[in-house]
């Protein structure tokens, strides 16, 4: 207890409430703030993180969709968001599946949702199945201490069926402006890099630079090799660092994508369990079996 304090919300608060306008009607959100980052949690898009702000600033890229409550075509209702979370079933642009898969358009059951002194606890489930089919459960912990700058995601993936499944995974994180701007770098203990097409070979020599905003730019991508499980942008304008840190045993793979088009700023920094394309590959998991993730988000001043 504190005698200066007479009521939590001062310091930090959890609120639970529906959007009611627009595309984004319908959509059930939790919005946390612990005193030194917000965050908006989605819960009709399976608990993943809509907007990050660290001092109130911005971190994530918001598409010009916004957050869409409608199944609408991947290319209309895709809002990036600071975490879009692809698998099970697929991630990537694969022929015959949904567009990175469908977990994110599954909502989660909360079962937590607390903000006291220890901090706060966001916890739920999603589930992947089908009749005759699959039978995933991912449990979902977010969690962060009061003041901390670090989002810290925990995911426990179960197969609850009772024969072998297999899943992919991508978390599709998105910094867009103020976090993302012409200067700032992506910085690491990168070994290599390893352009995913042509045209990003054509320009592998700035893969970790962020040019200027253009009408007329194709996005390129790029596959990390790094020897931590650590990846940053900064920017030295706003004097702040970015970091994604992850599970590296689970999440082998890291993607860099870099969209500079006008309007459409991003870049993605995913961990992910595969790469995309003809290199997808599933990873098996055993009836009662139990897969975790983790992955950390981190602003910082520089």
């Amino acid at each position: 207890m504190n005698e200066k304090i007479s009521n939590w919300m001062q310091v930090a608060s959890l609120r639970r409430y529906t959007m009611t306008e627009g595309v984004s009607k319908g959509l059930d959100v939790i919005d946390c703030d612990n005193g030194c980052i917000r965050f908006l949690l989605n819960v009709t898009k399976g608990l993943d993180v809509m907007q990050l702000y660290h001092e109130g600033q911005n971190v994530s890229f918001i598409s010009k969709n916004g957050f869409v409550a409608q199944n609408l075509p991947f290319g209309k209702r895709f809002e990036g968001g600071m975490l879009y979370t692809c698998g099970l079933d697929s991630v990537g642009g694969r022929e015959g599946f949904e567009p990175h898969g469908t977990y994110h358009i599954t909502p989660a059951e909360i079962l937590t949702a607390q903000c006291d002194e220890n901090g706060i606890v966001v916890e739920g489930i999603v589930k992947s199945t089908a009749l005759c089919g699959s039978h995933l459960v991912m449990r979902r912990k977010i969690t962060c201490a009061v003041g901390e700058n670090t989002l810290h995601l925990e995911d426990t993936l179960t197969n609850e069926g009772f024969v072998d499944a297999q899943y992919g995974i991508l978390y599709h994180i998105n910094v867009g402006y103020p976090m993302l701007d012409e200067g700032a770098r992506v910085v690491g203990e990168i070994e290599e890099i390893i352009p995913n097409d042509d045209w990003a070979a054509q320009n592998a020599a700035t893969a970790l630079e962020i040019d200027e905003p253009l009408t007329v730019r194709p996005e390129t991508c790029y596959y990390l090799k790094n020897k931590t499980p650590a990846v940053s942008l900064i920017n030295e304008k706003l004097g702040k660092k970015f970091t994604v840190s992850y599970s590296p045993d689970t999440l082998p793979e890291f993607l860099e994508w870099k969209n500079t088009l006008s309007g459409d700023f991003v870049l993605g920094l995913e961990p992910c369990s595969t790469r995309l394309g003809n290199e997808f590959t599933y990873t098996p998991i055993k009836p009662a079996e139990s897969k975790k993730f983790s992955v950390n988000l981190t602003v910082e001043k520089i």
